[in-house]
């Protein structure tokens, strides 16, 4: 039975349901490689396991081990069960826990075996792909492009400074039949960096903020699928998401084109009092985008505006983010550092 948002997690993590062992996992590590699993998924699993990621809470501690520490074995196994199939890995497994775990772990992975060398890499992004090996000795980055999709091996390739790029074509052009001992050692070590990743020992909590970083880091359509999938049943919640996701200030990281045309549709009081709080480089953003006059107005309004609720701010700085955000849906504003807004522009 599914559970329900803001049900206590149960103590015992065998109780977790297997959406909430998935939101787990992603709340225990890093945004920007939760945000590429998404990519990875269907739309309706990155639906499901938003919404229970939004309404995780506090995970306990050895909750959040005991998933990850299942996560690893399922790896583990995979290893075990691709170096010499299925006995062979239930006789390392029997071997290193208890029999009956054994046999859990592999159920889990009988049918998902590994067929192909760093098959566990295969369906990762290219981006994240490269922030995993790029610190990597030219020769491993060159064993494990030849057992890519060209296509992938190729983004790899261009993402790397030029010296190493030449150090790896070096390699893979003089790269002949690689002992299988070799590959399993490479595929080890890489596993065991993944690994120790997710083992970070701190206790973390999901909630909406971590949706809304995790979605912050995401493509645009990943983003706009999943808040399209939540908003049907809980507008609540795709609204505090939303309020999360960009708030007043990052408003400095939009262009000034896009700046001009906010104004356009704020008037001065509006702004005035939306800037009260602001930072100084915000304020200068927006007074360098208005006429002399304009920003004199509103400057003389916000010093002689006396005292004014916290509330009143929000709420006027909540309308132009509002705007801003009606304006980048419509493309008509572009957000610089948000998901796939590092695109190259042509002008």
């Amino acid at each position: 039975m599914p559970r329900k948002t803001g049900d206590k997690l149960p103590e015992d993590p065998k109780e977790l349901e297997g959406i909430t062992k998935s939101a787990i996992l992603l709340l225990s590590i890093e945004p920007t490689v939760a945000a590429g699993l998404l990519k990875l998924m269907a739309p309706e699993q990155v639906e499901d396991v938003t919404r229970e990621l939004a309404g995780l809470g506090r995970v306990p501690e050895n909750l959040r081990s005991a998933v990850v520490q299942e996560f690893y074995e399922v790896s583990m196994a995979s290893q075990y069960a691709t170096e010499g199939g299925l006995d062979y890995a239930r006789v390392l497994l029997q071997q290193s826990m208890d029999p009956k775990n054994a046999e859990r772990v592999l159920a889990q992975i009988q049918t998902q075996v590994q067929k192909t060398p760093f098959a566990f890499l295969q369906k990762a992004e290219s981006e994240n792909l490269l922030t995993f090996i790029q610190d990597e000795h030219p020769q491993t980055i060159a064993l494990i492009l030849c057992h890519l999709p060209h296509h992938k091996a190729a983004e790899i390739l261009s993402g790397l400074p030029l010296q190493k790029q030449i150090e790896v074509i070096k390699r893979v052009a003089n790269m002949e039949q690689t002992n299988p001992e070799v590959i399993k050692e490479v595929e080890r070590g890489l596993e065991s960096r993944l690994s120790a990743m997710l083992m970070q020992s701190m206790e973390k909590a999901g909630g909406i903020p971590t949706v809304a970083e995790i979605l912050n880091l995401a493509d645009r359509s990943t983003e706009k699928a999943v808040v399209e999938g939540l908003e049907a049943d809980d507008p609540d919640l795709v609204e505090q998401i939303r309020r999360l996701m960009f708030v007043f200030e990052d408003i400095r990281m939009v262009d000034d084109k896009g700046i001009q045309l906010v104004l356009k549709e704020v008037d001065n009081d509006e702004m005035a009092l939306a800037l009260k709080t602001a930072s100084e480089e915000l304020k200068n953003k927006i007074f360098k985008n208005m006429s002399e006059r304009a920003a004199t107005l509103i400057k003389e309004d916000m010093q002689f505006m006396g005292p004014v609720r916290v509330s009143d701010v929000e709420s006027a700085q909540q309308r132009v983010v509002d705007i801003v955000r009606r304006l980048e849906d419509a493309g008509e504003i572009i957000i610089a550092g948000r998901g796939g807004g590092g695109e190259e522009m042509i002008t």
